[in-house]
């Protein structure tokens, strides 16, 4: 078969989104096909090509690979595929795998798929598995489905399978999704389901999700859409995030997707969040601060100081303190004493995190503003443990000249010497 590039493409973002689980799968009570599925089925099996939008045609070049490629044995097919797996270039292991599946019926993929599951699946090797889920979606998705079901587990192989199915056929994809869930908890197969309709119709993703209950599965649906909604522009995405009315899950938008905006429009991205305060927003200014300051330090720093005391500003402060203390810890100190009154024992960990690299000596100097003792104590353990493994004569002399409590210095030395 010919397997056009959104197929690839959704075989690699399932990578991202679906996790890193292999096996069996506990699926819930299969249900029967509609009858309209029940016509794809027998349409597949019957060697027509299941393609909706997207579909396209195949040039004569890639039809005749195809052609005399499924004239193969399936033992020359298998063997093909364990040699291109066994390769260690990724890139020339999928322009390779690529080549095969052109090469492959609809009735070929479930010894394929069971031949490389059964090499073992590691983690740089996802990418491959997700192409092959991807295309077998394409050829023949019920088989696909009700492989995954009763080879699988962890949700990886249905959530790829039915992502790609749906970015064709929606409706079906739906169908199945909904026929197949013994109706006991969230749907599982719905985050597959809303990632695949997301690239072309956001709003019923959109719809789709708002429907699910609170749940791990919401939060899959809602990663799966991320890069979809993200696309379409930083304004864009926060219109699309306040406009969500469940509390919850538009507080995980704003946590998934406030830093990725921030990479585009960090500026626009920290207004919004300052004009929506909650607790998601306060989390996340620091990142948005650290991004903007990154970029352009004295508009962070006059944001800043435009801010009321309080969590919004201390937050901000320390996105900014962070990014200037692993370039020039001097002047992020010079920023804390400038605002002394927003620092708080969070700021000085982070400077003290982000400095340590460049100026150990500083950073081990700014541990004794740390109001809290307990914080401040496991803060010099955590500090001192790693400077004595990286240079030992330089933390050893700043510990013989600077006055520590003896627990701290009894605790650090018994853990550096058990290791």
């Amino acid at each position: 078969m010919n397997v056009k590039p959104p197929v690839v493409i959704a075989g690699l973002v399932a990578v991202a989104a679906g996790g890193f689980v292999v096996g069996r799968i506990s699926s819930p009570a299969e249900g029967k096909a509609t009858t309209a599925e029940s016509s794809v089925q027998e349409r597949v099996r019957n060697g027509e090509r299941i393609t909706s939008s997207g579909g396209g045609q195949e040039n004569g070049r890639q039809r005749e690979a195809r052609e005399s490629g499924r004239s193969l044995p399936m033992a020359e097919k298998l063997q093909r595929m364990e040699a291109i797996m066994r390769g260690e270039n990724p890139l020339d292991r999928s322009r390779a795998l690529l080549a095969l599946i052109d090469q492959l019926g609809p009735g070929d993929f479930e010894a394929v798929v069971a031949q490389f599951r059964a090499l073992g699946i590691t983690q740089n090797r996802l990418g491959e598995y997700s192409m092959l889920l991807s295309a077998w979606a394409k050829a023949d998705p019920l088989s696909a489905l009700e492989y995954a079901k009763e080879n699988t587990q962890g949700g990886f192989a249905s959530s790829t399978i039915l992502a790609t199915w749906a970015n064709l056929d929606p409706d079906a994809a739906l169908r199945w999704a909904e026929a197949n869930h013994d109706g006991k908890g969230p749907n599982p197969y719905m985050a597959g389901v809303i990632r695949g309709i997301a690239e072309t119709d956001t709003a019923l993703a959109t719809d789709l999700l708002k429907g699910m209950p609170f749940s791990e599965q919401r939060g899959e649906a809602l990663a799966g859409m991320m890069q979809h909604v993200l696309k379409q522009g930083p304004e864009a995405s926060r219109n699309w995030i306040t406009a969500i009315e469940d509390e919850q899950l538009r507080e995980g938008a704003v946590i998934r997707m406030s830093t990725a905006m921030a990479d585009v429009d960090p500026q626009g991205t920290a207004e919004w969040l300052v004009k929506n305060p909650s607790q998601a927003s306060n989390r996340r200014l620091d990142d948005v601060y650290e991004r903007w300051a990154g970029k352009d330090q004295d508009a962070a720093l006059a944001s800043v100081n435009a801010l009321p005391a309080g969590n919004q500003r201390t937050n901000a402060l320390s996105g900014v303190v962070s990014v200037t203390a692993g370039k020039d810890p001097q002047g992020a100190l010079a920023i804390m004493d400038r605002y002394q009154g927003d620092v708080n024992d969070g700021v000085v960990r982070d400077y003290v995190r982000n400095a340590f690299d460049k100026d150990p000596v500083l950073a081990m100097g700014a541990i004794a503003r740390i109001g809290n003792e307990g914080d401040r104590n496991r803060t010099y353990e955590r500090a001192l443990e790693g400077w004595l493994r990286n240079d030992a004569p330089k933390a050893e002399a700043w510990m013989s000249s600077n006055a520590l409590p003896p627990n701290v210095v009894q605790n650090v030395r018994r853990r550096v010497g058990q290791q």
